[in-house]
């Protein structure tokens, strides 16, 4: 058989091998019927209503079990979905007003209620039609006394359906799925999020072609690191598949042996070991590989890919989720840093001949005040939700803080008079990414309450290498010891002056560094999700007794 590839997004990443199950849901046909008895139907729909309530009952309990509390409150927002007033009175008014069968009264209700959501020009929002949808169909399957489609399958199959439903999702037989593929969905989907957490490598947005082309019981590879879904493959990416497979079960082991272990030496010296996050999908993966928190949490994913700015509310809806989700723990947020090799055409920003100099992150924030003070409500506004704290990049100088500082006032006087609430243990800290600011960090320190060092920006600027050119990269050495002596200045004069310090940039997980972090007085490391293990790995293995 022909090898054939397919392109979707990845979810959740891990690989998956095995037979391709193609699944299709019960086809529920919905006619509309005229009735005769209208309080009859009506008792029909709110029997059913009770019959789908006790159903999401049973899920959230076995939700509970699968992905805990927090994603397992999806369940408990379906019910909520189901008792919603206005969800229920368009049923019912139609029912009444057209003597039509309950069954179609749902179906026109959820099309519409699904078309409103999908019009919101808001991605979360927009996910929310599934769930509608979701509710609806197992509404009609409880008018109709049909019983649910099983997903148990004699085998391991990698499940390939057209879409999954949140309740679907949660109901797989665990030990019986490798993988889900569908032709549609959202990364923003609840769908997807239970994949995450329920560690089921996942693929979506296909399309519908796949679903064309599969026939039960054919070999195939489920990718969910690069989103490629591939039917019958050659011997050779079945042994590259493999290889990674194994890799990962490696990381498996090491996430089962360190898991809730402390980030502390053998000499009792303890560190923060977070994650760096670009958008709001990675915190299953923070949560997964068990970060203390979110060390840099990269906002410019609201702001690219799009054609005008982000409304506040959106953006506090986006901080809110991550605030919720990591609970108690600390969540780091980096305010924008568009410029450099960051760019989006609405800014309507002017070309530059060396744009890693020019006009980026705080330096365009305090040109466009009114821009910057959305994203700065917003986030206060989220404030409230977890712990938070709010860090500005390319700070040069004492002056730009004081600037940021006065308007963080104004925002705070206006959520006040707004009747909004913040709270009033926000963190407030700086990035240490220019020379300048390392040299001048003992002026810098008492304004603050932490540095994160950008080791990124940090050795382009010192080094006067430029991390996009490919030519310099021989002379760009990220070891350099003037990089080093600056992180370390940084390092102390944050704690003469009460402050904490921490590194976000790559060289946070360059494990040959470590120690020496260490001996520095760095609080925190905060690298990408996979890395938190392998850092406190090392952590655990050095003693800083000896020298």
């Amino acid at each position: 058989m022909k090898m054939v590839k397919y392109q979707g997004k990845g979810v959740y990443g891990a690989i998956a091998i095995g037979k391709a199950l193609k699944w299709k849901r019960e086809d529920v046909q919905v006619k509309r019927e005229k009735i005769e008895d209208v309080a009859q139907e009506l008792e029909r729909l709110r029997n059913a209503i009770n019959k789908a309530m006790e159903q999401l009952e049973n899920i959230y309990e076995k939700a509970l079990e699968e992905v805990g509390e927090a994603n397992a409150q999806i369940f408990e927002i379906h019910r909520m979905m189901l008792e919603d007033d206005d969800y229920n009175d368009a049923i019912v008014e139609m029912i009444q007003g057209q003597n039509v069968n309950a069954e179609y009264a749902v179906a026109v209700t959820a099309d519409n209620f699904a078309e409103m959501f999908s019009a919101i020009d808001d991605s979360y929002m927009q996910a929310r039609a599934a769930d509608v949808r979701d509710i609806s169909n197992r509404l009609i399957l409880c008018l109709k006394e049909t019983g649910e489609k099983s997903l148990i399958a004699d085998e391991k199959v990698i499940i390939c359906a057209d879409d999954l439903a949140p309740s679907e999702t949660v109901t797989l037989e665990k030990d019986k799925v490798l993988a889900f593929v569908t032709a549609y969905g959202s990364s923003n989907s609840h769908t997807a999020i239970l994949a995450r957490n329920m560690n089921i490598p996942a693929i979506i947005g296909v399309g519908e072609e796949f679903l064309n082309a599969i026939e039960d019981g054919e070999v195939a590879i489920a990718n969910g690191f690069t989103g490629e879904f591939i039917l019958h493959p050659n011997e050779e990416l079945l042994e590259e598949a493999k290889a990674k497979q194994r890799e990962e079960e490696e990381k498996k082991e090491l996430l089962e042996k360190l898991k809730g272990k402390e980030n502390v030496t053998l000499d009792g010296t303890k560190i923060n070991i977070y994650a760096n996050i670009g958008s709001v999908e990675d915190v299953g993966a923070v949560l997964v590989n068990d970060a203390g928190g979110i060390g840099l949490f990269r906002s410019e994913f609201l702001y690219l890919g799009r054609e005008d700015y982000p409304s506040e509310e959106e953006q506090f809806k986006a901080y809110k989720r991550v605030l919720e989700s990591m609970a108690s723990k600390k969540v780091i947020v980096r305010t924008l840093d568009i410029g450099a090799d960051k760019q989006a055409d609405y800014f309507n920003l002017d070309k530059e001949e060396n744009p890693a100099l020019g006009l980026r992150a705080i330096r365009l924030c305090l040109t466009r005040p009114e821009m910057f003070k959305t994203q700065l409500r917003a986030l206060y506004r989220a404030s409230v939700y977890g712990k938070l704290g709010i860090m500005f990049p390319m700070i040069t100088s004492t002056e730009e803080l004081e600037q940021i500082f006065a308007l963080c006032e104004e925002v705070k006087t206006e959520l006040t008079a707004d009747g909004l609430k913040y709270s009033d243990t926000i963190e407030l800290g700086i990035m240490i990414e220019t020379p300048a600011a390392a040299v001048i960090s003992d002026q810098l320190a008492p304004m603050v309450d932490f540095f994160s060092v950008g080791t990124n920006d940090l050795t382009q600027y010192t080094l006067a290498c430029d991390r996009q050119n490919p030519k310099v990269d021989p002379f760009c050495d990220i070891h350099h010891e003037a990089i080093l002596r600056l992180i370390e200045m940084a390092a102390q004069n944050a704690h003469k002056n009460g402050a904490w310090i921490g590194i976000c940039g790559e060289l946070a997980a360059d494990t040959r560094l470590t120690e020496r972090f260490l001996r520095m007085g760095i609080d925190e490391l905060s690298v990408s999700p996979s890395f938190v293990l392998k850092v406190r790995d090392v952590v655990r293995k050095l003693d800083l007794h000896n020298a």
